[in-house]
């Protein structure tokens, strides 16, 4: 059985790594760029801090900000027709999922115009053409959008968030800098990093998962758990480690795949606009324990071990699980994630559709345990 691994042709990590952007665009002769972001990020000055970039080197720009925390077609197919008007031949994309996932879309149907219709995306889509090249900047240190060959775009008029899966749309160049990190509001740190914990522990225990992702995720849960509460009290040596841990998870669940978590959190983004990071925390030690009951179950001393739980060589199996998910839990609670769906306003009456809407998202064919969305209704009961 043959495994692929995909990852960027080049990325730059630490302080100050986005001055690597201009050597980029010369050195690969673009002509005219098209940065993405989002209108925050500008107002916050952000995004300016590459726009200011490509102002001193006199390098062309159009700038394309009409993007919301979960995009939509809308956004997309605006963003398309805002790039075919700049005639750019590369975008930068400044930002978290958001920013990246819509200039993802946008890149793709530009060199595949045959998808223009947003919705054709959806799963893994048969594009024959590599998108426009993408620079991708990332702001957060959670979603590893910068290194994923996944994007996710909302369709509002179906309630229906839809996950895309094409190699042919990962960044070129994927930049890591901890600088642009150091303005997110404890809020948005602490639901971006259990984001990437899920990332790493869905990725490590879900049905594609080998010797190679499992090293990576393994040690992504490390530097997660040993950073993510400093990180979200400001440090910034810890938001530095945040950064890096978040794309090596991403690294390992952009190639294995990952499982319900996200296939649970993506109907709470299209039904309530539930920003991502805060319905995968939430939801996150109550999948761990129905996904107990699989043939991922020895794997989870090795996630409390990783997390910092001691003693994890002398336990059983059963006691490794109860470690691990009593240590996500502790870190989630010690920076004030939501425990309980109706802290989110997520209404009873609609948890039977949202687990048929979970049990049909794609990445529950990931999932360690086979399910079906009574059970998955079990799950948003129980956290409900």
């Amino acid at each position: 059985m043959s495994r692929r691994i995909m990852l960027n042709g080049t990325s730059y990590f630490g302080q100050g790594a986005i001055q690597e952007i201009v050597n980029e665009i010369k050195n690969r002769h673009f002509k005219k760029v098209l940065v993405t972001s989002t209108p925050d990020l500008f107002e916050f000055k952000v995004a300016t801090k590459v726009t200011d970039l490509l102002d001193a080197t006199g390098i062309a720009y159009d700038v394309y900000d009409n993007i919301k925390p979960n995009p939509t077609i809308e956004n997309v197919t605006s963003g398309v027709a805002a790039c075919k008007a700049a005639g750019a031949d590369v975008i930068v994309a400044v930002g978290g999922g958001s920013a990246i996932d819509t200039s993802k879309a946008i890149a793709t149907i530009v060199t595949n115009p045959e998808f223009s219709d947003v919705r054709s995306l959806e799963g893994v889509a048969p594009t024959k053409h590599p998108c426009l090249p993408i620079i991708a900047v990332s702001t957060t240190s959670g979603t590893a959008a910068e290194v994923t060959i996944n994007y996710v775009i909302t369709d509002e008029a179906n309630k229906k968030k839809m996950v895309c899966v094409d190699p042919k749309d990962i960044p070129v160049v994927a930049i890591v800098d901890s600088d642009l990190m150091m303005g997110m509001p404890k809020g948005l740190c602490a639901s971006t990093g259990m984001d990437a914990l899920t990332h790493a522990i869905e990725g490590y225990i879900t049905k594609g998962a080998w010797e190679l992702s499992d090293m990576v995720e393994l040690r992504a849960i490390e530097l997660i758990a040993g950073s993510l509460y400093d990180s979200v009290q400001g440090d910034p040596k810890a938001r530095e480690t945040m950064a890096l841990a978040q794309y090596i998870a991403g690294m390992g669940f952009s190639n294995v795949g990952l499982g319900i978590v996200h296939s649970m959190a993506h109907p709470l983004g299209a039904f309530y606009d539930t920003p991502h990071g805060v319905a995968n925390a939430l939801l996150l030690p109550y999948v761990m324990e129905y996904n107990a009951e699989s043939p991922a179950k020895p794997k989870y001393k090795a996630i409390a071990k990783a997390m910092g739980v001691q003693g994890t060589e002398n336990m059983t199996d059963e006691e490794g699980v109860t470690a691990a998910v009593e240590a996500v839990r502790k870190l989630s609670l010690s920076i004030n994630i939501p425990q309980k769906l109706h802290e989110i306003n997520v209404k009873e009456e609609d948890l039977k559709d949202l687990s048929v809407a979970a049990f049909n998202d794609v990445c529950t064919g990931g999932n360690p345990r086979e399910t079906n969305s009574d059970e998955i209704l079990e799950i948003y009961k129980k956290a409900f």
